[in-house]
């Protein structure tokens, strides 16, 4: 069937596909949330608030002049909730534990997906990582190793719903409409970031660190409860969905080919360029926000020294910035698309350039402006704000390129986003050591030198057509495995 044959989509964002993606959106907002919860909790968890020694802390001791602030958030803390005689190493141990069984999970959840069904997989998920995130307090009450045990289950599980969840999208997203509905699943991830930097702390303060594992995990159990109730595999076997959409839907996908299966042309995808291309500009980007998650807080607190109450308010503010213009972005595209004004190859590449390039003069740039606070938070923020235009650029192109790989590749890209994560924080901890006022400026320009020489490799090999070796057919024996 033609691409162009397909009878219109049904107007507005009243479709059961764009309620898809809003559930996603609250989801990934409940993962976010679950995912930074101990960071904002353990400094008032501990007895000991010092700067644990493990470079992927984000939390650190207050400069003199806000000590007071600091004291007297704990003193109120420790009165409503247990605290712990964890060390320094223990508290970094706690911190990474999240992340210890992140390069094991994405490959296997993205078979399982193919196996058991991505509604049933990623919905199971969401309802363990919920649970284990109300049962913490009581994990750490028992035992650090108790605990530790349970956030790397959780960990695990979490990646398999991240990774597992594109594959709604290569069965329900139009080709013309990708950029859109992956951007609103995807801004539930940063505003889960902003809403637990804006309350996190002050739930601590006031009714106990506990509620910040209750309230975020009572709500990713009302999220999983969603998820089963709106979300299918496909638009064939959804109960509510109209006949106009669901021949909507089938009709634009009915090029792009059937799911693989156990089928993968492993040799034509290692060499492919393109797809490189998007795994490195994943590393590339995500150095940049593991730098944001795990420095950014310190940052404020000891260079801008603002107080910690005002330090996790600030913290928020890029974030919300970058929710506000995800969506936006993603409509943009879609909308250049749709009236053929631009390539499709052309709108990746022109939103990654300029997601890459603007926030990389701004971020570097803050180094030299720290002297006006306003200025600082001003050039963070719009920063973050432009930086979101990349996710519907390369972030999201691994749809185009192999819709049928959906689920595994978004599973490569995040083993290169966690490979990230295991490396920027390490190397700009050293950085900060060895030079507390220039390690911040070299952190910055390491920053912006990795976003670029990433843009530049995806600008030369990157593509936004499907790949010869994601396409339907048989390939030959020799390169593929069963």
């Amino acid at each position: 069937m033609e691409r162009g044959s397909c009878s219109p989509p049904p107007s507005g964002f009243c479709s059961v596909r764009h309620g898809l993606a809003l559930i996603l959106h609250l989801c990934n907002l409940s993962i976010s949330t679950q995912q930074m919860n101990m960071s904002i909790a353990l400094p008032v968890m501990v007895n000991n608030t010092a700067l644990p020694s493990s470079p992927n802390a984000s939390t650190e001791r207050p400069p003199i002049d806000s000590q007071d602030n600091w004291n007297e958030t704990l003193n109120k803390s420790k009165a409503v909730a247990a605290v712990y005689d964890w060390s320094p190493e223990i508290q970094g141990i706690i911190l990474s534990s999240l992340n210890y069984g992140s390069f094991l999970a994405p490959i296997p959840s993205s078979y399982m997906a193919e196996v058991f069904g991505t509604r049933y997989l990623s919905g199971t998920c969401m309802f363990i990582t919920s649970v284990l995130a109300l049962f913490t307090p009581l994990a750490a009450d028992t035992g650090v190793t108790v605990l530790i045990v349970l956030r790397v289950i959780q960990g695990i599980v979490q990646v398999a719903l991240l990774t597992s969840q594109y594959s709604i999208w290569a069965r329900w997203a139009p080709p013309q409409e990708r950029s859109q509905l992956i951007t609103i699943a995807i801004a539930g991830s940063v505003l889960g970031c902003f809403i637990i930097f804006l309350v996190g702390g002050y739930l601590c303060q006031t009714i106990g660190w506990p509620y910040v594992f209750y309230i975020f995990g009572g709500i990713g159990c009302v999220c999983s409860f969603l998820w089963f109730a709106v979300i299918y595999d496909d638009p064939v076997n959804h109960p509510f969905i109209s006949t106009r959409e669901k021949e909507y839907i089938v009709c634009s996908l009915a090029q792009e080919g059937s799911p693989p299966g156990w089928s993968l042309p492993t040799k034509a995808m290692i060499k492919s360029l393109p797809l490189w291309s998007i795994l490195i500009f994943y590393f590339s980007d995500y150095w940049h926000f593991f730098v944001q998650t795990s420095y950014l807080p310190t940052f404020i607190t000891s260079v801008l020294q603002a107080n910690i109450r005002d330090s996790g308010i600030l913290s928020a503010l890029p974030f919300a910035s970058a929710c506000i213009c995800l969506v936006p972005g993603g409509l943009l595209a879609d909308f250049l698309l749709s009236r053929k004004i631009l390539r499709l190859n052309t709108i990746r590449k022109l939103f990654t350039a300029i997601g890459v390039i603007l926030p990389a003069v701004l971020f570097t740039s803050v180094f030299w402006v720290r002297s006006s606070f306003s200025t600082t938070i001003a050039f963070l923020t719009i920063s973050s704000a432009i930086k979101s235009f990349a996710q519907s650029g390369a972030l999201v192109n691994f749809m185009d390129i192999a819709p049928r790989y959906s689920a595994l590749l978004r599973a490569l890209s995040q083993i290169f986003s966690y490979l990230a994560g295991a490396i920027s924080p390490t190397v700009n901890g050293f950085l900060i050591s060895q030079d507390p006022e220039l390690g911040w400026r070299n952190v910055f320009l390491l920053s912006a030198a990795v976003g670029v020489l990433g843009l530049i490799f995806y600008l030369i090999f990157g593509q936004a057509e499907v790949q010869d070796w994601a396409k339907c057919r048989h390939a030959p024996a020799s390169e593929q495995t069963e």
